[in-house]
């Protein structure tokens, strides 16, 4: 038998850590090459760790909870081939040997400097990875200090982003201020409640726990609306001639395509072309610096089983003709509500596009994205008496009319920018060729 050794792969470019959140064989257990060992986490999506050779597990190198940074060795699993004596790469299993002690003398050497700091409060069970005890002690923070951070990972465990955050915010607030109310913050610093308000349970009431990624939702969304000051233009659009062609073409590009000629993509291409037309709209800000985007990567928001968003990104929308897109948006689609999605699919998006007349709505005020500056929502298409100007007057005829909603950071983003933008996109919906094909 020879050992080979399963590394924590690169789940795209930004990046760097995971964490385990279950192992799906044991030791001992065989697997076969390409099946699933372990269940990942990132703080954008789940996915699962195949295993590129098939033999025994042999050791598993961390524990469920644990962050793994992407390329070390996270299991040893026992091929056949070579005989047992076989001696192991040197290297690498001296790198094993040095990565295990590394870790006991981090955890020996941080829970002693903590103690020596702070006793263990009645909560001192609570489970923390060596990188976040090694984080704490770095920067000085007791355990019971430790002890009162609100984690957002798995079993609300403090992850390596938690501690750093309160890290960065503690360090920003004046000596002689800090046990005073969290409103003593900087100005570039979101606004956090000196405490929960007060909360009463009825008869009857049941409690829910979030799951992982409503949690991140819910950080990410008050990020958002903490980060960017929020300004929502309203259109109103005539998409009677996009709705004809659409009924026109659908059935045949089903036939032809085996797939459905959805609204989303011919959104997509409108608001691609009005990017273009609007580039300070594909921008992010950072600090006091703009950054104009290259590419033009649009987020889709799409439903998970589990009613959670997700927004799986199309890169490099504006190379793509109508058919591209709409088999693109189709992919992502599908592989969301099974759970299939990468974490490269919800990278690196410049500008995202929510449908939520998906649920029958007419129009909505949409959370930017972070670090985006803009995002759009499009409403319910319904029919409407509208007046027409014709050459022989005005005429009330009934039209398919939908709303745009389009949310924007007021920082970069003012409302002649904002508010053309969402005109130009309702314009070329508007004018749709009705004889064009795909």
């Amino acid at each position: 038998m020879a050992e080979f050794q399963l590394v924590m792969p690169k789940m795209g470019e930004s990046i760097a850590e995971a964490t385990i959140i279950r192992w799906l064989k044991n030791e001992g257990d065989k697997i076969e090459m390409d099946e699933a060992l372990l269940e990942i986490a990132t703080d954008k999506v789940d996915s699962e760790v195949p295993t590129p050779k098939g033999g025994i597990l042999s050791k598993k190198l961390f524990k469920e909870g644990d962050v793994v940074k992407v390329g070390a060795p996270v299991a040893i699993i026992l091929t056949e081939g070579e005989v047992a004596s076989a001696p192991v790469n040197s290297q690498v299993a001296n790198d094993t040997i040095k990565h295990s002690e590394a870790v006991k003398v981090a955890e020996s050497f941080v829970t002693k400097a903590i103690e020596n700091t702070d006793a263990p409060s009645n909560n001192g069970n609570k489970f923390y990875s060596p990188l976040v005890l090694n984080i704490a002690r770095a920067e000085g923070v007791g355990m019971t200090e430790l002890e009162k951070i609100l984690g957002t990972g798995k079993d609300d465990r403090v992850t390596k982003r938690d501690i750093l955050e309160y890290v960065e915010n503690k360090g920003k607030l004046p000596l002689a201020a800090a046990s005073q109310s969290a409103a003593a913050i900087t100005i570039n610093e979101p606004a956090k409640p000196a405490q929960k308000p007060a909360l009463t349970l009825n008869n009857g009431d049941e409690i829910i726990e979030m799951d992982r990624m409503r949690k991140l939702i819910a950080d990410h969304m008050v990020l958002s609306v903490s980060t960017s000051p929020h300004v929502t233009s309203f259109v109103e659009a005539d998409v009677t001639n996009l709705v004809n062609w659409r009924n026109k073409m659908k059935d045949g590009f089903k036939k032809r395509e085996g797939e459905n000629l959805t609204f989303t993509p011919l959104f997509i291409e409108a608001v691609v072309k009005a990017i273009k037309d609007f580039p300070m709209i594909n921008i992010s800000l950072d600090g006091d610096k703009i950054i104009k985007r290259k590419n033009i990567n649009i987020g889709m928001a799409a439903a998970l089983p589990s009613g959670n968003l997700i927004v799986p990104v199309i890169k490099n929308a504006d190379m793509m003709n109508l058919l591209g897109l709409a088999k693109a948006v189709n992919d992502l689609a599908n592989r969301a509500r099974i759970n299939k999605l990468t974490p490269d699919d919800i990278q690196g998006g410049t500008y995202t596009l929510t449908n939520v007349g998906t649920f029958g709505n007419v129009m909505g005020t949409p959370i930017i994205n972070q670090p985006q500056v803009a995002i759009m929502a499009t409403g319910a298409i319904r029919k409407k008496p509208a007046v027409l100007e014709t050459e022989y007057g005005d005429v009330i005829a009934i039209r398919h009319m939908m709303f745009l909603s389009h949310s924007y950071d007021h920082r970069v983003v003012d409302g002649a920018l904002g508010g053309s933008f969402v005109r130009r996109v309702a314009d070329y919906l508007e004018n749709w060729d009705v004889n064009r094909e795909i």
